[in-house]
């Protein structure tokens, strides 16, 4: 890769980050480090500490990343099925799924709780708070249209949110027995769970 004068000072950040996301997915989390990463980005050892003090911090910014992806993804599904509350809770489950699938290490790292002071980062907290502001969008379009109990939002959207959560990460962890995956498809597992949360059950493709 390019050495430190290849960069621009927002590029270096960001090529820390993507080097970060790089050394998850070949390695995991146990052989992240500044050092690491600054080899491979290319550059002095040195150039990370001008972003990050410590590999807490590259930890919270490789999860706030995740979580903007995250974010942008749901919101892109939330206007595309806006007048269809249906298919946008079945769509935003789906699409939460494969940002899991696809950005395997990062989505562990985003959950894993192993950030120690999660508070001293507001910039991830606000991305968070914004991810399930999201999530609580869709479940009122669906309780507005009569698919989820009228009830408490933010605790069916938290609901929805572990029960999307927990099957993926089963799916990841290799948890699910071979028997159910050689009869139903991912995506046909998510409609069914859904369906024991609505009302009256998903008509979707």
């Amino acid at each position: 890769m390019g050495s430190r004068d290849s960069y621009h000072h927002g590029d270096l950040k960001n090529a820390l980050i993507k080097a970060g996301g790089e050394i998850l997915a070949r390695e995991g989390i146990s052989a992240l480090s500044l050092r690491k990463v600054a080899r491979e980005a290319g550059v002095s050892h040195s150039a990370p500490y001008a972003h990050f003090k410590d590999k807490q911090a590259l930890i919270a910014a490789i999860s706030m990343e995740g979580f903007r992806q995250l974010l942008s993804n749901l919101e892109t599904i939330e206007k595309e099925y806006a007048h269809a509350p249906e298919q946008l809770l079945v769509e935003a489950g789906w699409i939460y799924m494969q940002f899991a699938m696809q950005e395997s290490d990062i989505f562990r790292v985003m959950f894993s709780g192993i950030l120690e002071k999660e508070k001293e980062y507001p910039d991830l907290q606000e991305v968070i708070q914004k991810t399930f502001q999201t999530v609580v969008r869709v479940v009122i379009a669906c309780q507005t249209a009569g698919i989820l109990k009228n009830e408490n939002t933010p605790l069916t959207a938290m609901t929805i949110w572990s029960q999307i959560h927990g099957l993926i990460c089963l799916y990841l962890d290799g948890q699910i027995s071979h028997t159910i995956l050689d009869e139903h498809s991912l995506r046909d597992m998510l409609v069914f769970a859904l369906n024991q949360i609505v009302i009256k059950s998903l008509q979707v493709d």
